[in-house]
Order: C-alpha cells, then sequence, then structure tokens
C-alpha cells in the first residue's frame, strides 16, 4: 500500500528518523491530507468494507496484525550466548588444567563460578527479551468490523474478529472503550475524544473529527482524522478505514527496537579486553616459563604442570565471585530502601551514570493537585468565586477528581464557611470530554435565609458550572462586575481579558478553570435540549488555578546528586510552561529549553548540540526520548540512567543504561527497567548512586589489585626460573598460594572507598588498565626479585639442594606480597596511616597471612615439600614490605600527579 503515495507526500523533514518511520510518517500524513474517496482507493478497499474472501487474502499475504514483529531467541540460543564470553572460556580451561594438574578444589571452584556467571546472565536476557511480547497484549480484543457478503447482491455485515485478523481496507467500528487495532482514518465520528497518552505520555484527550481534510504543517499526532494503533476511545463514536497494520504502523516503527540487545556499556568491554588480555598474556608466557623450566630441571611433565600452574595463578579467578557479591550486596542494601534491582550489572552503571533523565510527573512533583488562585474576571481575589466553586464540588455526586479534592481541602484548611448543610442538590450534569465542563442544579432550604450577598440569592435555584475555560465562556453571555454590584454583557474585549489573565497563569505552569451560575427559577423536566438550556446564558464569575507542588524532597535530592555529578534533564510529554515552573521550583535551570517539534525539524548536527544544552525538553514523543537517550550516549559518551513509568517511556526504558520505573507503571515499563523504585522519590536513587559508586570502587580494587599482583608474580617467576636449577615453587605450592591469597579476597565487597572517588562518576577507562599494570606491576616485581636476590647471596640458596629452603621463602614472601597489595592499591591516601581498611579486609589479611607464615611449620607444610624458616628471615621481609609501601606510595603520588585519578 505504500507504492500508492503520492508523489508530493514526502516531507522534507531533516530531523533523525529511521527510514522505516519516515516511510510510515508520510503515509499516514498523505492519507490525513487526502478526500476520503481517494483514501479508498490508496488501500484499495470500498465503503462497503472488504469482502471476506479478499480480507482472507490480505491476511495471507500481510500476515497477522503483530505490532511488533520479533523472533525471540529460544531458551537454549540465551544459554549460549550467556556462555559464550571470553572470561567463561579462559576459567573453563583454567578449571581443566586444574584437574590436570590434581588440584581438583581449584578446578570445581571455578566451574561454580562459570555457572552461577552464566545462570545470572541467562535470567536477566531472557526476563529482557519477554518484556515486548507485553506490547501486544495491550491490543488483545474483538473488534466491530464491516464486511460485505454475497456473490450476487452483497450485504453489509458488521462482525467481531480477532485484532490479529484485522487487515489494511478493512472498517471498524468503535465505541467508549475500544482500542484502534491499527492507524485508522477516520470516516464518521461523533463526538469522538481520544486518549493518546500510550504515545505521547499525556494525560489529557485529544478531540478527533472525520469531516476535514488536514494542513501539511500539521505534526503527525496533532491530525484530527486519523487514530493510531494503541490509542483508545475515551468518549464518543464513530467508523474509520484500516489504513496500517502490524510492523507498518506507527506504534510499531517507534517501538521496533524492543526486545533487542542493549549495547555493550564501557565495563562488560573493559571485562572483554581485560580476558583477552590474559589470554595473549598466557599464550605468550605459559609456553616460555614451561620451556625455561624443562631447561632447568629436563623433566618434561613436571614442566608441563608447572606452566598450568603459573596460568591458573594468572586468572583472577575470584572475578565472577567478586563482582556478583559486589552487586549483590548493594542490591540487598537498596532493597531497604524499597528499590527492587532486577539486574545487578546495573548497581555498576549507577556509579557510572553521570546524566538522569526523568519526567516531572510525580517525581519532581507530588502529583497533589492544590488549589492557588479564586479570582474575578479582572484579576483580583474574589470569595464568590471560591463559594461557588465549592457548592459545585462539595454536591458533585461522580467520582470527586483530583481538582473537586482540592477546591473542599482549600477552603476548608483556608478557614472558609461556606454553609453547604443549608443547601440542596436537585440535579447533576455529569462531567463529559465534548463539554468539558460539569454543573450542579441546588436550592436554598426554605428554613434557612442567606442574605449576605444581597439580591444574587432572591431566589431558591441556582445553576454553578465550571470547567474548561473555553467552555464556560461559550455558555456565558453576562460577566459579573463585583464593584458596581450589577450583572454586565459579557463583550468579546471581556473575553479577551479574561483569557489573556488565563494564559499568563497557565505560562506560569497553573491549570486553569472557569467558574459561572445562573438563577433558575425553573427546572426543565425533560427533553432533548434539557442539559443545554440550563447551560446557558450564564454569568461568568472567575477564574481558579491549580497546580501540582513539587516534592520536599525533589530538591535536595537533585542538590545531592548533582553534588555528585549527576546532572538532570527533564524529558516529558507535557508543556513547556508547566516544565519549566516545575523545575524552577526544584532547582533545574532553565536556560536552554526546547520541545519535541522544534527537535524535530533539525539537522543531526543541529539536533545532537540542542540535546547536550538543554536542561527541560517537553512535549517529547516516545520515539524523541528515544533518541534523546541515544544522543546522550554515543555523542555524548555519557552513562544515562532513565526514569519513567509509562508505555510511552518503554523505548527510552530499554536504550538507557539504567532503566528505572515505579512499581504503579505500566506492565511493559516495569518489564524493561533495571530498577523498579517502590516509591517515587529520587532519595532512593541518591542513595543507589551511592551503592553504585561502592561497588565499582571494591571491583576495580580487586580487578586492578589482582592483575597488577598476578602478572607481578608471572614475571618475577619467570626471572627466578632463568636463574636457578629448580622451581621457585612447585605446582602445588603455586596453587595453594594462589587459592589462599584468593579466599583472601572475598572480603573485598565489604570494604569502604574514598570519599573523593564517590563524589565523581565512576566510568571504565579503556586505556587506564594497561598503564596501571605498567606503572604499579613492576613494584611488586622489584621487590619479589629482591627477596630471589636475599635468598641468593644471603642464605646461598641456589642448589637443587637448598629447593626446599627457597620455596618455603618464596611461599611465604609471596603470598604475603599479595595479601598486603590490596591495602596499597585500595586507596590513594597511605595505608594503615592516613586510611584504614574495613574491618572484614584487615581481619581477613590477618587471617590469611597467618595461615600462610604456620603452614611451612605445620605437618601440611611437610607433606608439601616447605620446611621451616629462620627467624632472621622474617626480620628481612619486615624491612621488605617497608620498602614495598615506600615505593609504592611514591609511585602512587606521581600517577595521580599524572593521570588526575587512581582507581
Amino acid at each position: 500500500w505504500f507504492s500508492c503515495l503520492p508523489n508530493n507526500a514526502e516531507e522534507n523533514n531533516a530531523g533523525p528518523r529511521s527510514e522505516a518511520e519516515e516511510r510510515v510518517h508520510s503515509w499516514i500524513q498523505a492519507l490525513a491530507r487526502s478526500e476520503k474517496s481517494l483514501t479508498f482507493e490508496y488501500v484499495q478497499s470500498t465503503e462497503r468494507g472488504l469482502s471476506f474472501k479478499e480480507a482472507e487474502m490480505r491476511l495471507l499475504e500481510g500476515g497477522q496484525n503483530i505490532p511488533i514483529d520479533h523472533n525471540f531467541p529460544s531458551w537454549w540460543q540465551l544459554w549460549c550466548n550467556a556462555f559464550i564470553h571470553p572470561f567463561n572460556i579462559i576459567l573453563i580451561i583454567m578449571a581443566t588444567l586444574s584437574f590436570l594438574a590434581s588440584d581438583n578444589a581449584n578446578g570445581i571452584i571455578m566451574l561454580i563460578l562459570v555457572m552461577l556467571s552464566v545462570g545470572i546472565r541467562f535470567h536477566q536476557d531472557y526476563n529482557s527479551s519477554r518484556a515486548a511480547m507485553k506490547l501486544s497484549e495491550l491490543l488483545r480484543s474483538q473488534i466491530r468490523v464491516q464486511r460485505c457478503a454475497g456473490k450476487v447482491i452483497q450485504t453489509e455485515l458488521v462482525v467481531q474478529i480477532d485484532y490479529r485478523d484485522i487487515v489494511p481496507g478493512d472498517i471498524i467500528h468503535f465505541s467508549p472503550g475500544d482500542l484502534f487495532p491499527g492507524d485508522v482514518r477516520l470516516l464518521t465520528s461523533k463526538d469522538l475524544i481520544v486518549s493518546q497518552s500510550s504515545l505521547t505520555g499525556e494525560s489529557g484527550t485529544t478531540e478527533k473529527v472525520a469531516d476535514m481534510i488536514e494542513d501539511p504543517s500539521t505534526p503527525l499526532l496533532e491530525l484530527k482524522n486519523v487514530c493510531f494503533m494503541g490509542t483508545s476511545v475515551v468518549s464518543g463514536c464513530g467508523t474509520g478505514l484500516v489504513i496500517s497494520t502490524g510492523s507498518r504502523t506507527y506504534m510499531s516503527t517507534i517501538f521496533s527496537t524492543m526486545g533487542q540487545e542493549k549495547h555493550t556499556d564501557a565495563f562488560e568491554n573493559g571485562l572483554r579486553c581485560v580476558s583477552y588480555a590474559l589470554v595473549c598474556i598466557m599464550v605468550l608466557v605459559v609456553p616460555i616459563i614451561s620451556l625455561s623450566d624443562y631447561y632447568a630441571s629436563h623433566n618434561l611433565g613436571e614442566s608441563v604442570i608447572f606452566g598450568i600452574s603459573v596460568a591458573v595463578a594468572l586468572t583472577p579467578q575470584m572475578l565472577p565471585l567478586i563482582v556478583n557479591t559486589n552487586l549483590a550486596k548493594g542490591a540487598i542494601t537498596m532493597a531497604k530502601d524499597r528499590c527492587i534491582v532486577k539486574r545487578l550489572s546495573t548497581i555498576q552503571h549507577m556509579g557510572a551514570m553521570d546524566i538522569l533523565c526523568i519526567d516531572k510527573t510525580g517525581t519532581l512533583t507530588t502529583n497533589r493537585i492544590i488549589m492557588v488562585h479564586h479570582m474575578d474576571s479582572w484579576g483580583f481575589p474574589n470569595e464568590r468565586v471560591l463559594r461557588f466553586a465549592f457548592l459545585n464540588s462539595y454536591f458533585k455526586t461522580e467520582a470527586n477528581s483530583p481538582i473537586d479534592d482540592a477546591i473542599l481541602a482549600y477552603a476548608y484548611t483556608n478557614g472558609y464557611r461556606f454553609q453547604a448543610s443549608k443547601w440542596r442538590m436537585i440535579e447533576e450534569i455529569p462531567f463529559d470530554f465534548v463539554r468539558r465542563r460539569m454543573s450542579v442544579i441546588i436550592e436554598r432550604d426554605l428554613d434557612s435565609i442567606w442574605d449576605e450577598q444581597g439580591s444574587y440569592f432572591d431566589t431558591t435555584k441556582y445553576v454553578i458550572t465550571k470547567g474548561a475555560l473555553e467552555e464556560v465562556l461559550s455558555i456565558s453571555t453576562l460577566i459579573e462586575d463585583v464593584d458596581k454590584g450589577v450583572n454586565l454583557t459579557l463583550t468579546p474585549k471581556d473575553r479577551e481579558v479574561v483569557l489573556q489573565k488565563s494564559e499568563e497563569l497557565s505560562n506560569d505552569g497553573l491549570r486553569v478553570l472557569g467558574v459561572a451560575m445562573k438563577r433558575a427559577n425553573t427546572i426543565i423536566k425533560s427533553g432533548p435540549t434539557k442539559y443545554s438550556a440550563l447551560e446557558s446564558d450564564m454569568v461568568f464569575l472567575g477564574l481558579i488555578s491549580f497546580y501540582d507542588p513539587p516534592k520536599n524532597s525533589a530538591k535536595q535530592a537533585l542538590w545531592q546528586l548533582a553534588e555528585k555529578g549527576v546532572k538532570a534533564k527533564v524529558l516529558t510529554g507535557d508543556s513547556l510552561s508547566l516544565a519549566i515552573k516545575v523545575c524552577k521550583e526544584v532547582g533545574i535551570r532553565t536556560t536552554h529549553v526546547t520541545t519535541g517539534p522544534d527537535l524535530d525539524i533539525l539537522e543531526h548536527t543541529e539536533f545532537h548540540e540542542a540535546v547536550r544544552r538543554a536542561t527541560v525538553l517537553a512535549h517529547l514523543t516516545p520515539t524523541q526520548k528515544l533518541r534523546v537517550v541515544q544522543s546522550l550516549q554515543k555523542v555524548g559518551n555519557h552513562v544515562v540512567g532513565f526514569l519513567g513509568d509509562g508505555i510511552n517511556d518503554s523505548l527510552a526504558l530499554e536504550a538507557a543504561d539504567v532503566g528505572i520505573s515505579v512499581d504503579s507503571g505500566a506492565s511493559v515499563a516495569k518489564d524493561l527497567a533495571d530498577i523498579i523504585l517502590l516509591e517515587k522519590d529520587l532519595n532512593v536513587l541518591v542513595s543507589g548512586v551511592e551503592h553504585g559508586r561502592l561497588t565499582n570502587g571494591n571491583t576495580m580494587k580487586y580487578i586492578k589489585m589482582s592483575l597488577v599482583a598476578n602478572i607481578g608474580s608471572i614475571i618475577s617467576l619467570f626471572i627466578a626460573t632463568m636463574f636457578i636449577q629448580f622451581e621457585p615453587l612447585s605446582p602445588r605450592q603455586l596453587l595453594t598460594q594462589n587459592f589462599l591469597y584468593n579466599l583472601g579476597q572475598i572480603a573485598i565487597p565489604w570494604d569502604k572507598v574514598d570519599d573523593r572517588y564517590a563524589k565523581v562518576p565512576q566510568g571504565w577507562s579503556a586505556t587506564e588498565l594497561p598503564v596501571f599494570i605498567l606503572w604499579n606491576g613492576p613494584v611488586c616485581s622489584i621487590f619479589d626479585i629482591g627477596t630471589f636476590l636475599f635468598l641468593r647471596f644471603y642464605y646461598e640458596a641456589d642448589q637443587v639442594s637448598d629447593s626446599e629452603f627457597f620455596h618455603s621463602a618464596w611461599f611465604i614472601e609471596g603470598l604475603l606480597m599479595q595479601a598486603l597489595i590490596i591495602h596499597m592499591i585500595r586507596t590513594e591516601k597511605i595505608p594503615f596511616i592516613q586510611d584504614m581498611a574495613s574491618w572484614p579486609v584487615v581481619f581477613s589479611t590477618i587471617t590469611i597471612s597467618a595461615v600462610g607464615i604456620m603452614i611451612p611449620f605445620s605437618p601440611i607444610g611437610k607433606l608439601m615439600g616447605l620446611m621451616n624458616l629462620p627467624l632472621s628471615y622474617f626480620g628481612f621481609l619486615v624491612v621488605l614490605f617497608l620498602g614495598y609501601f615506600s615505593l609504592g606510595q611514591v609511585v602512587k603520588r606521581i600517577y595521580i600527579l599524572i593521570y588526575k585519578r587512581w582507581l
């Protein structure tokens, strides 16, 4: 059907739309600007509708009407994707080599870590891939369709069919509560009001009219003669011609990315780089060490096992456990703050997040309307306006709206006594979306006299109306002049004054309603003009305004986030004026603001620049929210969080590095979110950022510390192997040392981080880790080599007969070096003097060091080929580690001076 598009239908839109979305835009705009008869030709249908046979053929040709056409991966595909990760492969190879080296315990531990990592990844991917399926559930309903039947004489029939069997060219009938199963060009409409909140995020409604031809400049979502898939009928009825179904609808194009894999973040890429680097080092170093050992020992089997042990020692085997323990600890802590973490990796992203995109509704505001003004037509406070608004809300019998609650609360809390008990209601004219107002007819009790306002209360019956200002003005012919005490004719100039005042209030972010009344000596009992007769020739009294105030906690939370380097941007579907007022009150800068329609006409470069500068972006569609998030990520190189709770937020939620929703949000939004808040409170996010920074810091401690220690140790082993006639450590001793060292690192998730580290977002730098290793790895090797030289020249332990003594000394020095290095790496301050680690880390260090020192003196040490060491050696170790901490601190300060960071 797109082939029917006229040549002049293409729009010159420089906005960064996808090709599919541009085609859908052009197709819908073309039909909106066409006569109904021409529309039937475009979709190859008739005014009677399609025949059953033709509809069946189109269904076979075009497929079912499924809004998002994704082939979701099976569980085994997701399992393979989770399993095939470089680090998992390394651990499996190392586990296999451990079993070959008779180190079964180490091998089993590594396999358990692999299964844990794969299981968590599989669970996350499985839930994420199914989230998009929730969208199709919104449309599961029976649709009334007009079809024609009969071979000779065709008869029009209205039948109910499943929404999935709707095809382009069908004519549908709709009424209140119905969902549109596709994009529809209206044929007939009667008082039709439609909710487009699923697409725009705005809570308001839109009037739709069939009998009109749209202007070429009208934005897509403001077309009056087109309804979109997924939107719903609030009131009214009509018929429409289905012009697009399935993946060719507007909703499908904007939600087409759902269910696809998120872009890999810097942390994930960093871990992959570490994995590949370790593989390269193993391929290079392990054969050399094995050959060197074989050259010295001439025992091939022993040399191969020694090489395998070196490879195992080189691998940071506890990385999956440390990372997952870090994340799980953060998730448990955040759960206590009523914040549920669905994806553990999100906590690390929270620590790196530097931009938070939020919707103002219910997040910055209390989501509880309060009344602000009650004024006459000239803008002066007027108690009579409040009195009649109060009586209107008091006698309303339908479910009270937040507006009515706000009026009643304002009157009660400010001490007004309007004696509602002296009135009784005769009748009510309920609110509807066509009139956009409601009225009550009340009368005075005959037993009471209210003479405060003179002649206005000579009668006992009043019609009181409140509603949308334009609608109340349209039924008013008089205006009250309070100073003169008379009612004057409502002139065009008076209307202009009232509307101008309303515009001023709206620009301040207030919602404005009008209030009118009249005396009703007689009540029309029945007839089609009953309501219109009652709501006519009214006396316009004045205006009442309302406001959704910002939360008291929002300003403080935003200030705390800004202090931690997280900038806030407001992305909302609401009006710009309202968004600006709320942002000003909570402390968000409004110097640079923009709107969705403005963004849509910008070139790519201008678009990215506008997104970078703007702090408030209003009147955004779901696609525009997605583009803003992607622009911040890819062009701005930011880690972006997005807080949203509607279907219209789904695209941005999935694309963001940190997707945040609330417990009361739409099911699709909650499925796609990484974090769910049980309360809409930004303070929870402040806590989440703190936990993220802590998690990130402790994870980086382990990665940097383990790589520095392991690579430094391997370099030392390689150098020692070249100059002595035996292995510096036997495979069993090396694996035992490695196991004890890894065991001691389990306490790292319970460590703290420096205050300076927690104050700024912490991302992963691709070039930082190799540089960090090059600076700090040689420091460890220098003192390992110093130990080697001390043993060789002081104790003359360089012969095969001295191997047991050498092994014992090297075993203790290597283990103590690896146990103490955490205290050097974990802080940029002087360890043990300016900053002390948490007690679990200190306890772990003391325990592992004590066990390592005792092993050579124990029966276990004898079985491992170790022996007792002289006291003089431990004196040497004290001097050695004092030298290590001194030189290490000097290198640390120089490194921080050059690179401006440590972890």
